[in-house]
């Protein structure tokens, strides 16, 4: 437990840490289907025809087996630093996960319509209720690094390991298909697909089938799952992963669409992430059942023998394992500035250079807006900001300073007049909801235009009437040539009609490439600056000074 005070504790440790999985029932009635059927018609199999035919295997030794065989070095070491960088990729993803604790197949989100929950709670209808309420507590036991709105660290650690776990599946990858070790984990025939079925029945039914010696090769259903494990899962996790970034969907939707939707894409990635589990957990117990000793010997040592050295440092290497994971928790606690800039060392530049340069293009029809759209934030309690409330934000006036030529102070009415534009755009939240609406207002390129930014400015400060988590006013900065992109608006309208107080009345922002806390609602004041370090703690924003959110969160 960490020692937090008064107002950390009442965020990361609330009082209501119950925890409950609830699923759709058809939804389960289909997932015990799934599983059911093939038992069953193993069962059937063996009680109409008896157990099939898998042929005995003879003992082999390397002096009478010619085909790849053994666990070269390389081979090893991938095995070892790809459960590390899986099993912190679980862990950091179940922390990002409980900050929206529902998943769903559409992509508005609206209560009721998820697939699965992990929340006893319901959302409720007679006051208002932000995403930020929604986020359920973890236990850190089980996630990195766990409690409640941890969100900022946890995508840390997910997306640089994300890069070890590439980093080793290309290595692996290479080293597979230059050497002849590809033979062993690849289908060549189809005949695979039948014995790899035979071998099931016996599983299934409670029989162990005749085993090969893992060290020359394995039979055709443990082939299939690594095959899987390596050629299916992690192409699937990478690939779902970017369905979820912003500025992919939003400059090519049609990418989305291949998963279903974005919100679909982030339902298969937890799915993946449960195959893994599943992977695991079924590859343990084998490993177990067929020969402990033996096997662990296999793949720590690169031998083929029955001695403890295998399982001895085998089980060093998964104390180093569950140390990195203390480790993780003791930075994410104690040094979490650290980790953020790590992240931001690692992916910022590559950022720059590719997901930042796409421009958004995605349009929707009216009939897909969404018809519940997630509020979020603390909505303002200044006494100016409730005044101006009170009449209609009739006497609002926008304050634009800094290093420009013509400072300005602009009413909603001026706003409109430098050019209204319309859009319908989905709105991607940090915490993993989307939300599609319309927003009326005017491009920030129409204001800078007027405003004239001098050479020195190359960053726009946005400040709004509302406090941030833990208090203080938020704020949020922005390159300037992201404000400069299409589609990029200061909105004052929502879905045809004034935009509500709930929603950031009198204006918001809008930067469809980048996730939903960028977007500054209830804007008190805008100013050009040379650096996102002149204001704030140098982060770039409060949610980045003091939860250690991305400064660019193109994904």
């Amino acid at each position: 437990m960490i020692a937090f005070d008064t107002a950390h504790a009442a965020v990361h440790y609330p009082n209501d840490r119950r925890f409950r999985i609830w699923i759709r029932p058809s939804v389960l009635i289909i997932a015990c289907g799934a599983l059911i059927l093939p038992i069953v018609a193993a069962w059937v199999e063996i009680s109409i025809s008896g157990l099939p035919y898998i042929q005995a295997i003879p003992q082999i030794y390397p002096n009478n087996f010619a085909g790849p065989h053994g666990f070269p070095v390389w081979v090893r070491y991938c095995h070892f630093f790809n459960f590390v960088f899986v099993t912190m990729l679980i862990r950091s993803g179940l922390s990002i996960l409980v900050d929206h604790p529902r998943l769903y197949f559409n992509n508005g989100c609206t209560p009721g319509s998820e697939w699965i929950k992990f929340t006893p709670i319901p959302v409720p209808r007679d006051r208002v209720w932000t995403a930020k309420d929604d986020s359920r507590y973890i236990s850190p036991l089980v996630a990195t690094p766990g409690y409640r709105h941890t969100i900022g660290v946890a995508r840390a650690w997910h997306f640089i390991n994300v890069h070890g776990f590439i980093f080793t599946g290309i290595v692996f990858a290479i080293l597979l298909f230059t050497t002849e070790q590809w033979r062993r984990i690849v289908p060549i025939s189809w005949q695979v697909a039948e014995q790899a079925w035979n071998t099931w029945v016996y599983y299934a039914t409670f029989h162990l089938p005749p085993e090969p010696n893992g060290f020359y090769g394995y039979n055709a259903l443990q082939q299939i799952a690594y095959f899987s494990a390596v050629f299916v899962f992690g192409p699937v996790a990478i690939l779902t992963g970017l369905a979820m970034s912003p500025a992919v969907v939003n400059r090519f939707p049609a990418y989305a669409r291949i998963f279903g939707g974005r919100q679909s894409a982030r339902s298969i990635h937890f799915l993946n992430m449960t195959g893994f589990v599943a992977f695991l957990v079924v590859h343990v117990m084998l490993v177990v059942m067929t020969g402990f000793a033996r096997n662990m010997n296999h793949i720590v040592m690169g031998t083929d023998e029955t001695t403890k050295s295998g399982m001895i440092w085998g089980f060093v290497g998964i104390g180093v394992v569950v140390l990195l994971w203390i480790f993780a928790h003791y930075l994410s606690w104690n040094h979490p500035r650290g980790i953020q800039h790590a992240l931001q060392f690692v992916t910022y530049p590559m950022q720059l250079l590719t997901l930042n340069r796409l421009n958004p293009h995605q349009h929707y029809d009216e009939r897909e807006i969404s018809p519940y759209f997630w509020p979020n934030g603390k909505m303002p309690h200044r006494a100016d900001w409730k005044d101006l409330a009170e009449q209609g934000f009739r006497d609002y006036r926008l304050k634009v300073s800094g290093l420009i030529e013509n400072p300005a102070e602009l009413s909603l009415s001026d706003l409109q007049e430098l050019g209204r534009i319309e859009s319908i755009t989905m709105h991607h939240c940090i915490q993993g909801w989307t939300g599609i609406a319309k927003w009326g207002g005017i491009p920030m390129q129409e204001l800078i235009r007027v405003v004239r930014p001098l050479p020195a400015a190359r960053v726009v400060a946005f400040f709004s009437f509302g406090d941030s988590l833990y208090g203080g006013s938020y704020y949020d900065t922005q390159l300037l040539e992201n404000v400069l992109k299409p589609e990029c608006v200061l909105a004052f309208e929502m879905n045809g009609k004034p935009l509500p107080e709930v929603y950031g009345a009198p204006l918001r922002l809008r930067v469809e490439n980048q996730l939903g806390y960028k977007m500054v609602k209830w804007i008190d004041r805008i100013e050009f600056i040379e650096s996102e370090k002149q204001i704030g703690a140098g982060e770039g924003g409060k949610n980045e000074d003091d939860e250690y959110f991305d400064l660019l969160p193109n994904i």
